[in-house]
């Protein structure tokens, strides 16, 4: 079913819009419409625009709670003045401290990218300080790759004005140092760099060889961790000393935070007479929440709270929120699949529920395999909260059920009793069956339509639509004239056949004249030829006989699957040569499997598809707009 709604029109003072969010309105499910929308014709009226003043106080509660472990939590209350005082007292407290860990941070960093450039040379023997002394030497420190360093290696050795000094290496690069007279650099860098030889920067303040240069870096690397430790337990030491003010204050300023977002919503006003700004709030309810707030904020006289009934004097629809019991929830999954109901359309929750677990079950009858599903669907429903596993237990119970009824256990035929029938030795009683409950299920779909249509205030669709009051008659009278036909007695009399046919199917083909006729509307027919109305009502017409002839029969893939599981079964029981006696059960578990899983895919999928296209298209729009609750918005 679908929730009651209340339209609110909440308008208070301006500077108290954060008190009544907390106070009142945080506690409840409320969406809100943006009131500038119905209200941007008046001209003294403007949208709320303001500074988020909590941003700053909660990122600094932020930063402090990352000191703290994130699994604590407090029963302090403070005010939001509190929370600020609260943050910016222990912040300020660790500036100082956070000064100096951010100073000897960049130095860590430094170093360690210091550590990284010289790393690859630590093989190199001599002092750095002395190659910076050479006059009529060049030198290049680098790296190439081992495939390219075999090549240039016999140029090295023919090549008496340059020397490669390796230093490090792994399978990829070779780190090292070439050297070369200053009247030979820039033919034997060429050579180099056509070998792909990549320069690196070696730190200038080198003195040392580079792994006596290294081993201290490392030294000093290791103090000034230790010393930036420090100041971390300096800093999570003053922080947990004040730790449930803490998370009091960033709890408070984040509620406030997700609050502040209301203010998108709101528009502001300023009275002649006061000249004090006040917001106003426009937002939708269920009843029952309404009903409380409203007794809660009586005695409030800050805030004034008006209702009024669902209608469309702001210009929006209101939202719909499904209520179903909890047995029904997993359905709700194929209603927001194809569309939420409109506010006044009945919820097809029920319907979907009824259909669909039963039509499951009666092209998938088998009860060793539906108990599987009902065990395995319950479970991923109850741990993962699945809630297509929770119709697939659902599906599965009236497959234990219609197990039963055709005697069908694994696959196995003689093992129980049917009973009702074997699909497989009744094939035209178990199709016929199936088209005889689609066009059943057609008439229930038609009814619904015009109960929807009456909610809607639609008359013209209601009593000249092709699921409406003339649809009903007219396939309802043929669908009771196949049953009289089928069971052996005789047809009614030509002249009602033709009334009781023809006088419906002429409605449906004039419905919109008629419609504009029955409504009140301006002109009968629509502009254009009259010649070509009648022409495309023609063709309507012959689309909805063929309409009602397709999709009754589309219902006999209800019997078909019925049948195709007892001979997909059989496969099964051939194969593993239960005829002999002797049946290999390795082939009847893996085939019990398969069956289980492919049939189970392809029932419901196409149960899905006749739910859709063969009875939601008759009665069920799917144009609702979903209740998105402000306070769940903003968790």
């Amino acid at each position: 079913m679908i929730e009651k709604m209340k339209l609110l029109h909440i308008t208070g003072p301006k500077y108290d819009i954060d008190r009544v969010v907390k106070l009142y309105l945080g506690k409840y499910d409320i969406h809100f419409e943006h009131a500038m929308t119905s209200l941007n014709n008046l001209k003294n009226v403007r949208p709320f625009v303001e500074t988020n003043l909590y941003k700053e106080a909660a990122q600094k509660g932020e930063e402090l709670k990352e000191y703290l472990e994130l699994s604590r939590r407090t029963d302090l209350e403070v005010t939001q003045e509190q929370a600020q005082e609260i943050i910016f007292a222990v912040h300020g407290q660790l500036e100082e401290v956070t000064r100096q860990k951010e100073g000897l941070s960049g130095e860590i960093r430094e170093l360690k990218e210091w550590m990284a450039q010289t790393a690859p040379f630590i093989g190199l023997d001599f002092e750095l300080c002395k190659l910076r002394d050479f006059h009529f030497i060049d030198y290049r420190f680098g790296k190439i790759t081992v495939e390219n360093f075999h090549k240039i290696e016999e140029y090295l050795y023919h090549n008496p004005y340059t020397l490669f000094y390796e230093c490090n290496n792994d399978s990829e690069y070779v780190w090292g140092v070439y050297f070369v007279p200053h009247t030979h650099l820039e033919r034997v860098e060429a050579v180099y760099a056509s070998f792909q030889f990549e320069e690196i920067q070696v730190p200038d303040d080198l003195e040392d060889t580079p792994r006596q240069a290294f081993a201290q870096a490392e030294q000093l690397l290791r103090e000034k961790e230790m010393a930036l430790d420090k100041l971390k337990m300096q800093a999570a030491e003053l922080v947990k000393s004040k730790e449930q003010e803490i998370l009091a204050a960033c709890d408070c300023l984040d509620s406030y935070c997700r609050n502040f977002e209301i203010r998108k919503y709101a528009a502001c006003t300023r009275t002649l007479n006061e000249g004090e700004e006040r917001y106003i709030l426009y937002g939708w309810m269920p009843q029952k929440d309404a009903e409380k707030l409203q007794r809660e904020i009586a005695m409030d006289e800050k805030i004034n709270c008006v209702e009024e009934e669902p209608g469309d004097a702001l210009g929006s629809k209101p939202p719909t929120k499904l209520k179903n019991p909890k047995i029904l929830k997993p359905f709700e999954l194929f209603v927001e699949m194809y569309g939420l109901p409109g506010y006044r359309e009945m919820d097809p929750t029920l319907f979907i529920a009824l259909t669909y677990t039963f039509m499951f079950g009666v092209m998938f009858g088998d009860v060793g395999q539906g108990a599987c599903l009902v065990i395995g669907g319950a479970l991923l429903y109850k741990i993962k909260g699945m809630r297509l596993a929770g119709i697939v237990a659902v599906g599965g119970i009236w497959s234990v059920i219609f197990g039963f009824l055709y005697g069908s256990f694994f696959g196995f035929e003689e093992t129980i009793p049917a009973l009702w029938m074997k699909p497989m030795d009744n094939i035209m009683s178990t199709l016929m069956l199936a088209i005889g409950f689609g066009a059943g299920l057609i008439l229930v779909a038609m009814a619904l339509n015009m109960i929807n249509a009456v909610r809607a205030k639609e008359y013209g669709r209601l009593l000249f639509n092709q699921s409406g009051l003339a649809g009903l008659v007219c396939y309802g009278f043929v669908a009771a004239c196949a049953l009289l036909s089928l069971t052996g007695h005789g047809l009614p009399a030509a002249a009602l056949i033709g009334i009781m046919v023809g006088l419906p199917l002429a409605a449906i083909l004039l419905k919109e004249p008629l419609s504009h006729l029955v409504e009140k509307k301006g002109h009968l027919f629509p502009e254009g030829s009259k010649v070509m109305f009648f022409v495309e009502a023609l063709v309507e017409g012959f689309d909805v006989v063929l309409s009602y002839a397709t999709n009754t029969i589309s219902f006999v893939r209800v019997g078909a699957f019925a049948l195709s599981h007892a001979g997909m079964m059989g496969v099964v029981m051939t194969l593993a040569g239960l005829e002999q006696g002797n049946p290999n059960w390795v082939i009847i578990v893996l085939g019990n499997i398969l069956v289980a899983c492919l049939e189970g895919l392809v029932v419901g999928i196409q149960v899905l598809r006749l739910e859709y296209y063969e009875m939601f298209s008759r009665f069920y729009t799917g144009n609702g707009k979903p209740f998105v609750s402000f306070k769940n918005r903003n968790q």
